[in-house]
């Protein structure tokens, strides 16, 4: 039921992010200015995060502590800051599905391995070694490996899936990133002129 869980609630972060990114490549840097952009962005998105961390960081580069940091890098720094907090929080619940696909099979295994030990027990207790009474027992006991295995199969295949979905996404928040970086540059640039 987790890896269900999980599966469902990364596809649902990863679809509305890519449609959230998919809205800002549009309509974001047509804006006026850039408070102006940010006010058209969802309050609670990943990219209204990642857009006032950079402008904070462009506006409040002062201080004794950053002097020595020059400008670019400070934005820089806190741009890659909030897009690696977006990532981390994409990337939560990964490491559970992939701790299910890795161990499903063998707890299935320890399973089967314990039922025909028991069961081989009992045809010991018996006395009587026909293939009825080895064949229910044993047939049970495989029962566990197919359940090992039908709990792994699917975390495995959703983790590499979400993987490669989330690389995908990445890449457009990054995009977005940079393309921000560039702009925030570029207006001081202009203002120091």
């Amino acid at each position: 039921m987790g890896s269900w869980y999980i599966l469902f609630t990364k596809l649902w972060d990863t679809t509305k992010l890519a449609k959230e990114a998919k809205e800002v490549r549009a309509t974001f840097f047509k804006k006026a200015s850039l408070q102006d952009g940010i006010k058209t962005l969802s309050e609670t998105g990943a990219m209204r995060y990642i857009a006032q961390s950079a402008v904070e960081a462009s506006d409040h580069h002062e201080g004794a502590l950053t002097e020595n940091i020059d400008h670019n890098t400070w934005v820089t720094m806190n741009v890659d800051r909030a897009v690696g907090e977006v990532n981390t929080r994409l990337q939560g619940g990964l490491g559970f599905l992939a701790t299910v696909g890795s161990t499903s099979p063998f707890i299935g295994l320890f399973g089967t391995v314990w039922g025909i030990l028991q069961a081989l027990t009992q045809i010991g207790v018996a006395g009587q070694a026909s293939i009825d009474k080895v064949a229910g027992p044993v047939g049970a006991a495989l029962i566990m490996t197919a359940i090992g295995l039908v709990v792994a199969v699917p975390a495995v295949l959703g983790y590499n899936w979400l993987v490669n979905r989330n690389k995908a996404v990445m890449g457009q928040v990054r995009s977005f990133a940079g393309d921000l970086h560039g702009v925030l540059m570029g207006n001081r640039a202009v203002a120091k002129r």
